[in-house]
């Protein structure tokens, strides 16, 4: 019998196991944050373009981002004045440091990173400390705690090892992210191929036993920098994770905890539009597709007109651009993929890239927070 114990990471406990997958542009904020977080997980903010609501998103997109930081923690805290609530924040976005340090001062738990390996994020994290100081901003007693995501055992080598080196440190948790989650992937299409996850029929061609075996050598990994510093370092999984059979698969691999995103889409709390979520228990298992994203990475996605039109050669107008995504060129991108995300919270869905995990089409009602941590936590 596997037992479901609180998450502890340093001094920070979290009751339940389960940590809310930051979900962007918009789909995770304060509402969704702040109703895990009070059921006793841990509830995640994206950052992604998290201003786009702002008046000003267009013309001053940086402070917009950085108002909405700072309100979406002030609301999610007033919801959960006790829960950890953390910030999802992508290496891959511009003013990556910008984002990091406002989100410590507006007092985040945690912050977990991937979309690239967040190797200046300690440092990022020790300026924010010593800009509070010389602000004279009060300082939380207990310090922020930082995640790399990692997707294989090589990059929880790479990152753990350039912490070492650079900062003498090593992560607070790792979130090792597989290849059924939704967003964004940490795998090349041929990886992807691989591991049989990147058809239409996922999961039923995934090899899980190939990727279990990953997740047990990135164990072993992060156990010798665990030794090195005297430190305990959770590992948190993530990727396809529905159930409470999936919860407990994880746990018999050596995971302390579980991110889960897509499951927490279809709740009332969730802050994204309702026909975004209308779109998850609508899809049919064959529309959960890979998709390229303008920067080249893979991604998974729900197979709707807009993704349709793209495959087509189809080259949506871009008015503006949002500077959102470091390795990014308007002028031979297919799209804006800021634009296709924030038509997706608005729920302007035909027009709109509707990321989502492998099991999406699994999403058949609507349900509350509540009932989804009861569920994966099997009470």
């Amino acid at each position: 019998m596997i037992e479901m114990k609180p998450l502890v990471i340093g001094d920070l406990t979290v009751e339940k196991p389960i940590i809310q997958g930051g979900m962007g542009v918009g789909i995770s904020l304060h509402r969704l944050a702040g109703a895990v977080a009070k059921a006793g997980g841990m509830g995640i903010i994206s950052s992604a373009q998290i201003g786009f609501q702002e008046p000003d998103f267009t013309t001053n997109f940086v402070e917009a981002n950085v108002r909405a930081i700072h309100r979406e923690m002030k609301l999610a805290r007033e919801i959960a004045p006790e829960g950890a609530i953390g910030f999802n924040i992508m290496v891959a976005t511009k003013h990556y440091d910008v984002w990091v340090k406002e989100a410590i001062k507006a007092g985040t738990d945690c912050i977990i990173s991937g979309a690239g390996l967040p190797v200046s994020l300690p440092e990022y994290a020790s300026q924010a400390y010593k800009e509070m100081e010389q602000d004279k901003m009060p300082i939380p007693a207990r310090r922020v705690k930082l995640a790399p995501i990692v997707s294989t055992a090589k990059s929880a080598s790479v990152i753990c090892r350039m912490w070492d080196r650079k900062y003498h440190m090593a992560p607070d948790f790792v979130v090792v992210e597989g290849p059924l989650a939704g967003g964004h992937l940490g795998f090349s299409l041929e990886q992807l191929t691989e591991y049989g996850a990147d058809t239409d029929n996922v999961p039923a061609t995934y090899h899980q036993d190939a990727y279990d075996r990953e997740v047990r050598e990135i164990i072993q990994v992060v156990k010798k920098y665990e030794e090195k510093f005297e430190k305990h370092i959770p590992v948190v999984t993530a990727g396809g994770i529905y159930t409470h059979e999936d919860v407990l698969h994880q746990f018999a691999l050596g995971a302390e905890g579980v991110q889960v995103a897509t499951r927490f889409v279809t709740t009332w709390e969730c802050d994204a539009a309702q026909a975004y979520k209308d779109a998850y228990i609508k899809a049919k298992k064959e529309d959960i597709v890979i998709t390229k994203s303008p920067v080249g990475m893979p991604g998974r996605a729900i197979l709707n007109p807009f993704l349709r039109r793209i495959k087509e050669g189809d080259r949506p107008q871009i008015k503006s651009c949002f500077q959102c995504l470091e390795h990014c060129d308007i002028r031979t991108i297919p799209y804006c993929i800021t634009m296709a995300l924030v038509y997706a919270a608005r729920g302007e869905t035909d027009n709109a890239l509707l990321f989502c995990g492998s099991n999406a089409y699994r999403a058949e009602k609507m349900e509350s927070v509540e009932e989804v941590m009861r569920d994966l936590m099997g009470q």
